[in-house]
């Protein structure tokens, strides 16, 4: 045997054995959980990962969060404190490794863990993954104990110690946590607590190395003078890309309870609409890692904020240094990704302190003025640059979103633009054909949800305008007003507005959302190659609401889906609309639908019809398009998606027109 043999042996040996020291053992612990309020002794079953809030309603202690104005009935429970224990055993074999730690991926948020009565950390970040040494503390048979303070409470209590200053824009600052929870525009106030990710060990006898991130792709953002004022666009390997898309926002109040499924389906909306980006929202979460995977995997661009939305920032040295493990977390996490193409420090803050009153609304003059100023450079300009140059170093980084606010005259000529002249302005959609920006990241219009989900959320006395749980399932500040005054200038009389039923009023404030993003797209895409990007607000809901999304929370779309669809194809550049849908001379249509074949029929008219909408009662009509014209005697074929359609369904399906609705008036 000769020596080189010998000695390969010798190193495979110190290979397989150094491999073996450094293999972790992972012992996932989501059973036996149990959850109580804190001191009542009275203990339920949990589930894990989880929220209290659901694990309430899975014991059937509370309703539908969702129904009708149970929100405002279930307050309770966030400014309640709550415990969660399980019991769980250890084998031998993980008790012999030299190291053993408790992961817990996700707490939410202020949390006392204790095994077997030792208190082991106070956790305070929900965003960021806690760890600790348990070795000396296990046993064959083991005790975990959670204790989760109340959010509000703790907050406001923060709040409450540093009066009279006044930190805007609101209590939740002072918490990480996902800001939506405290109550959004869009969204209900359900002020969550829970284990909500995976709990586990990891049992090993040597650490492994960390694995050396190489870049899975090149981004660069351009931002370059030129003779309008800045360019801000991507280029992906070398290859400048038009970006088409949305804003994403959490798809669930109570996110754990979100699958695969849900997320492919979500995904599948804005893949199908031909949508190459999304913009993660600063006022949400770090998505799930399925939620990246699927991007990945459907090419879709990933615009990252950081949870940062709408409030300036503390400054004291806890707080910095516990962003700072979330960040490096996350960025770790996430940086494999090759859908992730920028990170973004922040939702709408520095906008926020330059044009929305803060400093007078808050009476911050003076010294307070420059320090709440110098904390949000400090964390925005400074250190999260740096934080980021450090964990990753292959994607650009821009400190907020966007750039200028949408009254300055540089919104329009540099960085990205959230132009909200239309909606919050009353500007009409066609303001865009003079302010459009060079990357319009937030712009949109509200439309009610479907029809079938405002069934599910209401009793028949609910249905009707503007009754009190129709206006609970609306959040925008005078959303309905703002509506209205759209309706008024595309659509119909304001007069005549108010005779309409919930459904017919619900059907037109979704052709008005399809009205405005058709156009609004079509002038942003002509602008090419002065603008760059176009991700309107928003793609999806986190409850049944009236919003800007243009899929329903039920994960099916509303009528701006179909038009986004075809506005964002890649093979021909969309058409503004020449004329308002209330001056069209609209004629009673007859139609004839005829099965051919399968899933397959046909749709025809005897005249003009403007916003064909086909629907069946109390479902969702999956078809792959609606909300269309149809031109006299011209045949339109359709598809029923993703099943069996037979002849004898034909008789069950509805038709509505914008006819129907104004024709008739």
């Amino acid at each position: 045997m000769n020596k080189e043999f010998l000695f390969s042996l010798l190193l495979c040996f110190i290979s397989a054995t150094a491999s073996a020291q450094a293999t972790v053992q992972k012992i996932l612990l989501h059973q036996n959980w149990q959850f109580s309020q804190h001191n009542q002794g009275k203990w339920y079953a949990a589930k894990v990962p989880g929220t209290v809030h659901t694990d309430l309603l899975n014991n059937k202690l509370i309703p539908d969060p969702y129904y009708r104005d149970n929100e405002k009935k279930l307050q309770w429970i966030g400014e309640t404190n709550w415990e969660y224990k399980t019991t769980f055993t250890t084998t031998a074999s993980v008790l012999q490794k030299r190291n053993i730690e408790l992961v817990f991926d996700g707490l939410d948020t202020y949390a006392d863990v204790y095994l077997n009565g030792q208190l082991l950390f106070s956790a305070d970040n929900m965003f960021r993954q806690w760890k600790t040494d348990v070795k000396k503390l296990l046993k064959p048979n083991n005790t975990l104990l959670i204790r989760f303070a109340s959010a509000k409470n703790t907050v406001d209590s923060i709040a409450k110690s540093k009066l009279p200053f006044v930190l805007p824009d609101n209590a939740r600052t002072y918490a990480r946590k996902a800001q939506y929870h405290f109550g959004w525009d869009w969204g209900p106030t359900f002020i969550t607590c829970g284990i909500w990710k995976n709990v586990y060990l990891e049992a090993f006898n040597e650490r492994a190395a960390e694995k050396q991130f190489t870049a899975v792709n090149k981004v660069e953002l351009v931002q370059e003078p030129d003779q309008y004022g800045k360019t801000f666009y991507f280029k992906i390997d070398g290859k400048t890309v038009y970006m088409k898309g949305a804003n994403y926002i959490p798809s669930d109040m109570f996110t754990s309870r979100l699958t695969k499924e849900d997320y492919r389906k979500i995904l599948m909306l804005a893949k199908d609409a031909n949508m190459n980006m999304l913009r993660i929202w600063g006022g949400g979460i770090y998505e799930d890692d399925v939620f990246y995977d699927l991007c990945d995997e459907l090419g879709i661009y990933i615009w990252q904020d950081f949870m940062f939305a709408g409030a300036m920032v503390p400054g004291d040295e806890q707080f910095f240094n516990s962003v700072k493990e979330e960040i490096k977390y996350q960025i770790k996490r996430l940086r494999h990704h090759k859908s992730i193409v920028v990170w973004c420090g922040n939702n709408e803050v520095d906008e926020a302190w330059h044009q929305w009153g803060w400093q007078n609304q808050f009476n911050l003059h003076g010294n307070d003025s420059a320090r709440v100023w110098n904390d949000y450079v400090r964390l925005f300009r400074d250190s999260i640059t740096t934080w980021v140059n450090e964990f990753d170093g292959t994607r650009p980084y821009v400190s907020t979103s966007p750039t200028n606010g949408w009254g300055r005259a540089k919104s329009i000529t540099e960085g990205d633009s959230h132009y909200w002249g239309v909606w919050w302005g009353l500007e009409p959609v066609e303001v865009f054909e003079q302010k459009t920006g060079r990357f319009v990241s937030e712009y949109g219009m509200q439309a009610m949800p479907n029809y079938s989900s405002i069934e599910k959320f209401t009793l028949p006395q609910d249905r009707f305008l503007f009754s009190d749980v129709i206006n609970h399932h609306q959040k925008a500040g005078n959303g309905f007003l703002k509506i209205q005054s759209y309706l008024h200038r595309y659509f119909i009389d304001s007069t005549k507005l108010k005779q309409l039923s919930l459904q017919d009023y619900t059907y037109l404030t979704q052709c008005l959302q399809y009205y405005s993003f058709k156009n609004a797209i079509a002038i942003h895409r002509s602008k090419e190659p002065y603008n760059m990007g176009t991700l309107l607000w928003q793609l999806n809901d986190c409850w049944p609401v009236a919003s800007w999304s243009i899929t329903d929370y039920s994960r099916e779309p509303k009528a701006a889906w179909y038009a986004v669809k075809e506005a964002y194809r890649d093979d021909v550049k969309p058409a503004r609309d020449t004329v308002y849908p209330k001056n069209l001379a609209l004629k009673k249509p007859s139609f004839v639908i005829k099965h051919e074949g399968e899933n397959l029929f046909s749709i025809v008219s005897n005249v003009d019809a403007k916003y064909v909408y086909l629907y069946k009662q109390q479902s969702f009509f999956n078809i792959d398009d609606n909300y269309f014209d149809l031109k006299a005697g011209v045949k339109k074929y359709l598809h029923v998606k993703n099943r069996y359609f037979s002849a004898n369904e034909i008789p069950v399906i509805k038709i509505k027109t914008l006819y129907d609705v104004l024709g008739k008036r």
